[in-house]
């Protein structure tokens, strides 16, 4: 069962990897056409949402990043809670290396954007924006370029990238935390704690979660946290047992039921919101500024050198052992493609530098820049590897 599970994630992420790309690029067209005017508003359109007492506005924008990644997180925390007590995460013995090179995917592209940063100009505020990878794109990226190589390296890629986002998950709670709102937030809580005591209920219906989640989400803008931590929270209530003998249990059919409408609707939906940029405005100082230039190089060089070399370290001294099947070459090429971060990336910069501020601009292209260079070269590495191995068999 686990291994179905893992497969059937694999496989609509890889396709999903498309639409984010087609999303991404209709933006950039978009800000950049005479219909830029109709982009930017619509982004900053204000809508509001009023159900009894509860009341907030919005732009559309914000709508999307709080509550609709809201859910994206919500499956986050599914997949996390998953695979760790039926899938990868559960197996001590595979933990050791993809941990350990998730860890050094954070650090080190934090410490490449920081060093980036550290002058009087730069925007150290920043550094979360590269700590994670875009599980999508990169899923995307070893599907095409190596189809037939051993499915190993995806499992690898799948780990890793889920304890970025759990690490990710924790750092938007800390570090962009503000004005919090101590009454709301405990409200917050009591409602995680009621799910929680759902799982006792045996045959509590769906829709009491799903209410569950709307309540705890709700409070959770209102303090002041992140509405992320919200969803990773939610899903951690969860049960995983199955209602009956034989069947799925309430965990994954809230994966199976979620997982397409997060991957083929509202990722490319924050894509489309989130990667849009007017390259007029950006000059030339703007593309060598430090944020632009620290996110890329932390997503193309930090990534790549965080997790070959962990993994590198691990192999040699004898702390874990190579996916099986896999070669130095490939895991190269895997370390290369965790350097696309795009959507998570996006979303945290939208967080440590609000809309308005010109250094979005900055940011989105740096974000942009380095993710493409990442899954190129990772993809070049991989292709070429999958060649080797057709040549020789």
């Amino acid at each position: 069962m686990a291994k179905r599970i893992t497969l059937d994630f694999l496989k609509t992420e890889s396709t999903a990897g498309v639409l984010l790309a087609a999303a991404a690029l209709g933006a950039i067209l978009m800000a950049n056409s005479p219909a830029d005017g109709i982009y930017f508003r619509f982004l900053q359109a204000p809508f509001t949402i009023q159900i009894g007492g509860f009341a907030e506005t919005l732009s559309v924008l914000d709508w999307v990043q709080q509550g609709l990644m809201a859910v994206f997180f919500f499956v986050v925390g599914l997949e996390i809670k998953y695979e760790a007590l039926k899938g990868e995460l559960a197996s001590p013995r595979r933990l050791a290396l993809p941990i350990v090179a998730a860890l050094a995917a954070v650090a080190v592209p934090a410490l490449v954007y920081l060093a980036a940063n550290a002058g009087p100009s730069g925007a150290a505020q920043g550094w979360p924006t590269p700590i994670a990878t875009d599980i999508a794109f990169a899923m995307s990226a070893l599907a095409v370029a190596g189809p037939r190589l051993p499915s190993t390296l995806r499992v690898f890629l799948l780990t890793m990238a889920i304890v970025e986002d759990l690490v990710a998950v924790g750092v938007i709670g800390v570090a962009f935390t503000s004005d919090l709102r101590i009454a709301a937030l405990a409200a917050a809580a009591a409602c995680l704690a009621l799910m929680g005591l759902m799982t006792r209920w045996r045959g509590a219906p769906y829709l009491a979660y799903a209410v569950g989640f709307v309540l705890v989400w709700a409070f959770t803008l209102k303090s002041g946290v992140s509405t992320s931590v919200a969803g990773v929270a939610a899903a951690m209530t969860i049960p995983i047992e199955p209602r009956k003998p034989g069947r799925p249990g309430v965990l994954e059919d809230f994966m199976d039921s979620l997982h397409p409408y997060v991957a083929f609707g509202i990722l490319p939906l924050f894509a489309f919101c989130a990667a849009g940029f007017d390259f007029g405005r950006l000059g030339l100082r703007d593309l060598a500024s430090p944020v632009t230039l620290g996110v890329a190089a932390a997503l193309a060089i930090g990534k790549p050198l965080g997790v070959f070399g962990a993994t590198f370290l691990l192999v040699t001294f004898k702390a874990a052992r190579k996916p099986l099947g896999a070669r130095w070459i490939e895991l190269l090429g895997v370390a290369m493609i965790t350097g696309v971060g795009f959507t998570l990336s996006l979303f945290i910069g939208a967080l440590a530098f609000p809309l308005g501020e010109s250094v979005q601009g900055q940011l989105r292209a740096g974000v942009i820049l380095g993710s493409l260079i990442a899954g190129a070269a990772g993809m070049g590495v991989l292709a070429w590897s999958q060649s080797r191995r057709d040549r020789e068999t």
